[in-house]
């Protein structure tokens, strides 16, 4: 008993000295002063994660969980009672529509597939609740226009999962390398991913296990014969409910680019790439791809290949800013300034928090490295809760750089540039890009409204 005290309290002084640290004492008391009532919908890896580092962070009660596999589900309330204060199971629902209907949460996070972030974020704000959506937030560009629209309306703060703009060393190097002027004029910055991270193969179709609700995880996706689980990796393959490697990886650099630059829309956007190494499985999405985003005076160019050896190991992932007084190279796990000509190489590692934190590192498929990333997000966009004002990564910002992405996808698949006009909602000149730009819903889904 005392040992559990005694780590009670510590993890009580931890949170409270982190808070202090990235959100100042006024909106770290704000945050204090009330339990906020949380709901989850998606269970399965990361949503769990992000509703942990949610837990570590603030007074939190979380009342209900939803999901679609009946096992994860379970999995996930006995993991919440262990893990919040007052032991309690969360209500269990299988239909994010019933928990929602309740309306007594404060706080929604969603953790499901991305072709289901717009209606379940467009319904948990309607519910009244500030929302924690994952990235991307959108498989279309006029459901992240949707989403953004309700977050305006419903007067809801709502952070994507783009938690670089959160990653202790990233946030460092934007403040002492970029905004010190360290890089001079930045004119060409390249984003990568090189990671083996593509699922491929053949199984054969199967019936649909009693625990899964087949028919509710597809919703307005196209519905495919099922051919075992989805989760983790395999729907990801797919695009019929995601943007391939572009929408999962791609998003995350580009994000954190514009970021660092002040970047809005980039004026146009051009792709290239296919299947052309992986042909033998099911997978759709691309193996190969390069992406050009095109702002005034500066280019930013992605590359992934999902076969091979990446030309830098050490940055599989990753940012390569290039201004003509130096080079910025950065990751998710460390960044490096290189000078040009005379001066010393700056480098800094990625942050870790496992003494303030301990129980991270028993945690089943936890990325180390992001947990303090994530933290500090959640802190960030309670705390912008509590100062009425936008976060660090507002719906604004993840509709641009999520619907970039989308517009690569485009582009690539039409064999031309296209270029957005975020006020019209049209790809400019381009009749048959427009259409594309909103997806088909299976009935009796609707897609959202602008």
């Amino acid at each position: 008993m005392s040992f559990m005290i005694n780590r009670r309290h510590f993890l009580k002084t931890a949170s409270a000295s982190l808070a202090l640290s990235v959100v100042g004492a006024r909106a770290a008391e704000l945050i204090q002063q009330k339990t906020w009532r949380v709901g989850l919908i998606g269970t399965g890896w990361y949503g769990k994660s992000d509703l942990f580092r949610l837990i570590q962070v603030a007074p939190v009660e979380v009342v209900s969980l939803c999901d679609v596999d009946r096992n994860l589900l379970k999995e996930a309330g006995d993991l919440v009672s262990q893990r919040q204060k007052s032991r309690k199971v969360p209500r269990l629902y299988g239909d994010y529509r019933q928990m929602l209907a309740e309306r007594d949460l404060d706080l929604v996070l969603i953790g499901t597939p991305d072709h289901w972030h717009a209606l379940q974020t467009i319904a948990a704000l309607e519910a009244g609740a500030h929302v924690y959506v994952q990235k991307p937030i959108s498989v279309d560009v006029m459901e992240g226009e949707a989403m953004l629209a309700a977050a305006r309306k419903h007067r809801r703060v709502v952070q994507v999962g783009t938690q670089r703009k959160s990653t202790p060393h990233l946030v460092e190097a934007k403040k002492n390398i970029v905004d010190a002027g360290l890089l001079g004029k930045v004119s060409h910055i390249e984003i990568c991913c090189y990671y083996h991270m593509r699922a491929n193969g053949n199984p054969p179709v199967q019936p649909v296990p009693d625990f899964l609700d087949y028919e509710m995880w597809t919703g307005p996706a196209p519905l495919r014969p099922y051919d075992g689980l989805p989760h983790v990796r395999w729907w990801r393959t797919f695009m019929e409910y995601g943007n391939g490697i572009v929408g999962d990886m791609c998003i995350h650099m580009l994000d954190t680019v514009r970021w660092m630059l002040g970047l809005g829309w980039p004026r146009r956007i051009s792709s290239s790439g296919g299947i052309f190494v992986q042909k033998e499985g099911k997978s759709n999405i691309s193996d190969t791809q390069t992406a050009i985003f095109e702002y005034p005076e500066l280019t930013i160019v992605w590359q992934h290949r999902t076969w091979g050896a990446p030309p830098d190991p050490e940055y599989p992932w990753a940012m390569k800013l290039y201004g003509d007084k130096g080079t910025l190279k950065a990751s998710v796990m460390k960044y490096e300034f290189i000078p040009q000509g005379k001066g010393e190489t700056i480098r800094k590692d990625c942050l870790y928090e496992r003494e303030q934190f301990p129980e991270d590192v028993t945690e089943k498929a936890i990325e180390l490295h992001a947990a303090p990333a994530t933290r500090r997000h959640m802190l960030d966009w309670l705390a912008a809760i509590t100062e009425g004002r936008r976060p660090v990564a507002d719906i604004e910002e993840g509709h641009i750089s999520t619907a970039s992405c989308i517009l690569a996808n485009i582009s690539m698949q039409l064999g031309r540039p296209v270029s957005y006009d975020p006020q019209k909602r049209v790809v400019v000149g381009d009749p048959a890009a427009t259409r594309l730009l909103r997806r088909a819903y299976r009935k009796p889904w609707r897609h959202p409204e602008v």
